[in-house]
């Protein structure tokens, strides 16, 4: 006795539930495309926000530093001491009872050092400053300068 094979008939019905159209692949595509356009700038400018809120918060803590420098010795250190003397003492300076950072000297949060202007030309206070992202004096936003004075 033989069996006869015969092929099977899909129906419409099992074919549609094999996998998505093409339509409905376009259309979950553009829905990601539009959530991706929203959020996107708003990561991308959050980044750039903690950037220089994290430079603001160093500047800070250089500038208590600084200050616990100056109580020690009676100055800030000069520009050619620079945050060096925040370190390392300078030649001479006995009453330097450092260091008074725990760790090196920071870079800013785009990998560049920070500016310091020591109280040479008759001020008595001192300036630091980071140039941003684009390392240079002016800008703004992210290529902004960020200092202590401001």
């Amino acid at each position: 006795m033989e069996i006869a094979t015969k092929p099977m008939k899909i129906s419409t019905d099992e074919k549609r539930q094999r996998g998505f159209t093409l339509i409905e692949i376009l259309l979950v595509m553009a829905i990601l495309g539009m959530l991706a356009a929203m959020v996107l700038p708003n990561i991308v400018g959050s980044a750039e926000k903690a950037r220089i809120k994290t430079a603001q918060t160093q500047i800070a803590s250089l500038g208590t530093a600084l200050d616990a420098f100056a109580l020690d010795v009676g100055r800030y250190p000069d520009s050619q001491e620079g945050l060096e003397a925040l370190v390392q003492a300078p030649q001479g300076m006995r009453m330097w009872a450092g260091p008074y950072l725990n760790k090196s000297l920071p870079m800013d949060p785009w990998g560049n050092p920070y500016e310091y202007t020591g109280p040479d030309r008759g001020n008595t206070g001192y300036e630091l400053i980071s140039y941003g992202a684009d390392g240079r004096s002016g800008g703004e936003g992210g290529d902004g300068d960020i200092s202590n004075l401001r």
